[in-house]
């Protein structure tokens, strides 16, 4: 069976920026991140709420497909935490607390690996590793899954420039930030290699499916 490499709900702003570029404890994403996810944590799927409710449609269709057959996910350092260089704080185990949304193992991008830890049934490995020899690890691990490549952009970026990307689900949000880390200037600079069909939300996010031609 194919394994597939997969981004799903990769959230960025109408001109293309997915993070601001000082990364704090305080402020995870480099910027004010509430309007430009809200669309998630509206859906009765996002994987975070703890209340009834929440809106059935588009938008929660994605947020359900969030982790529909993955069986391990590859991140970045820098989605896993604001530490850099070498770890001062082990003690340090994400931004999730206890109970990790994840649920598969998963692969942190680092050029200064520590040892595995598990918090209830998310692991994660630190691997200092290339792409190629990052996604290898994680698709055996995913025990013929698919897996999610999670982030953040400069991540997806080198996953992207090594061509070993299959799908890709972006939700484009109309606030703009006008700098940081930008995933693209266009989407059409990924014409070349994938097909892209652009969906429009009620919630005013404009979905692009990527998949490879």
């Amino acid at each position: 069976m194919n394994q597939l490499l997969r981004v799903q709900n990769f959230t960025i702003s109408s001109d293309g920026v997915a993070a601001g570029e000082n990364q704090s404890f305080e402020s995870p994403f480099g910027f004010d991140h509430r309007d430009m996810f809200a669309w998630a944590g509206a859906t009765a799927s996002w994987p975070n709420r703890t209340d009834p409710g929440g809106s059935r449609g588009l938008d929660d269709y994605f947020s359900r497909d969030f982790a529909q057959n993955i069986g391990a996910e590859i991140m970045g350092r820098n989605k896993f935490g604001f530490q850099r260089g070498p770890w001062k704080d082990l003690e340090w185990q994400g931004w999730w607390g206890d109970e990790p949304p994840f649920h598969t193992p998963v692969f942190v991008m680092t050029h200064h690996p520590r040892p595995s830890f598990t918090l209830s049934d998310t692991t994660f490995h630190f691997v200092d590793a290339d792409p190629t020899t990052a996604l290898e690890q994680a698709r055996e691990a995913a025990q013929g899954k698919d897996v999610r490549l999670g982030g953040g952009v400069t991540t997806i970026r080198e996953f992207l420039d090594a061509d070993l990307v299959d799908t890709m689900h972006v939700a484009v949000s109309p606030v703009e930030l006008g700098s940081g880390l930008r995933l693209w200037d266009s989407p059409d600079e990924l014409r070349d290699r994938f097909n892209l069909e652009i969906v429009p939300s009620p919630s005013g996010m404009t979905h692009h499916l990527f998949w490879r031609k």
